[in-house]
């Protein structure tokens, strides 16, 4: 086990202990569900009173496992147990306004439990969630250490979806490239190989909002290929490639958009990637078009 882990695993144990003391700096904060996608789920976080100036952890557990415990939240970390820690900049999901986890008296923030691999201020668990699953979420305010500034927020539950038509997660276009209906793709208007749209995949954001929307046109643009309808995407594909131009994607490149004036098109394909708007996520099995006429004008 990496030192990181085990950092993290301590922060959360910590965490869990001092949520059963009596005594709480800060007031609690409240969590709503949002959308539900494929492998994530939109959540909205609203700070108490007091604020959340240290930002927020967030706790989830799937149905069979909070069963488990009784449907409670447990003192010691349990296995199948999931946590973030929201704490300083996001530049992934913004929304076009959400710029820092650590919140004001009464402010709102939302998050992608599930998305977070390539999100900036967060640590704990990254991957996505599981398909067609309930999962339960309760919240609490941090102090500076990471600990438990306030007691847990009411427990809030939601389904993630799973359907038979049919996009997939960037997630999995970049693991499953036998997959893959096309052999390149332009972004913007430049034309990449398979080989440069996965190094493009395994690139990590870093804030760079072009590499964070080249993920998810990359995405949007394989699930049409394979068949997916593209009418909800269409106008954020053109918005996309018209905003890319010329520039040329890290890593095989050194273009850079700031990632607040990427945000909104990069999270409309996030939901038609995820199945959140559109024809829904795929199942097991692609679905292949019955003609390519409606798709090559994007490929070319």
């Amino acid at each position: 086990m990496t030192s990181r882990s085990n950092v993290r695993i301590a922060v959360l144990a910590c965490a869990l202990v001092l949520a059963a003391s009596a005594a709480y700096a800060l007031d609690t904060p409240t969590i709503a569900i949002g959308d539900s996608g494929h492998g994530k789920q939109v959540l909205t976080v609203t700070a108490g009173s007091s604020g959340l100036p240290y930002g927020f952890t967030v706790w989830w557990m799937d149905d069979a496992t909070f069963a488990s415990n009784n449907g409670q939240w447990p003192q010691s970390p349990v296995a199948g147990q999931g946590y973030a820690v929201f704490n300083g900049t996001p530049t992934l999901n913004t929304w076009g306004g959400q710029y820092t986890f650590e919140l004001a008296p009464d402010q709102s923030i939302m998050i992608e439990i599930g998305d977070l691999r390539q999100e900036t201020g967060v640590a704990g668990m990254t991957e996505e969630l599981k398909y067609g699953t309930t999962y339960h979420f309760t919240t609490f305010a941090i102090d500076q250490s990471g600990g438990a500034a306030s007691q847990l927020s009411a427990t809030v539950s939601a389904q993630t979806t799973e359907s038979t038509n049919c996009t997939y997660t960037q997630g999995y276009w970049k693991n499953h490239e036998s997959a893959w209906p096309v052999m390149s793709l332009m972004l913007g208007n430049v034309n990449y190989t398979k080989q440069q749209l996965l190094d493009i995949l395994n690139e990590s954001v870093q804030g760079n909002g072009l590499v964070s929307l080249a993920h998810q046109l990359i995405a949007a643009k394989l699930n049409i290929a394979n068949g997916a309808d593209p009418s909800a995407a269409s106008a954020a594909i053109a918005a996309a490639d018209a905003q890319i131009g010329n520039l040329v994607v890290p890593p095989v490149g050194a273009g850079y958009l700031d990632p607040s004036t990427t945000s909104m098109t990069t999270q409309t394909l996030d939901d038609y990637n995820n199945g959140i708007i559109g024809p829904g996520h795929c199942g097991t099995v692609p679905v292949q078009l019955n003609t390519w006429g409606g798709v090559k004008a994007l490929y070319r």
